[in-house]
């Protein structure tokens, strides 16, 4: 399963989107754009992410842009992945 694969799973797993990730693809606004991920919902995957993946976020570099769409948070999880 290649990282954004597991980004879209986890996505969809949090956020109780029903499996509408599979039609998300990396050009796909998420912050603002999707009513499900709010404040709270982005602690709740940023848990996720780090439980499920290996990863640790760190504070710093918890901003918009590594939420804006599945591309830049899939790129950020590649990279933390190392």
């Amino acid at each position: 399963m290649s990282t954004e694969q597991q980004v879209l799973q986890i996505l969809d797993d949090v956020l109780s989107l029903g499996g509408r990730s599979a039609s998300f693809n990396r050009s796909t606004a998420l912050l603002g754009a999707i009513p499900e991920l709010d404040s709270m919902a982005v602690v709740s995957l940023i848990t996720a992410l780090e439980e499920q993946l290996g990863i640790a976020v760190d504070d710093d570099d918890i901003d918009g842009s590594t939420f804006a769409t599945v591309g830049s948070l899939s790129d950020y999880v590649s990279a933390k992945l190392g």
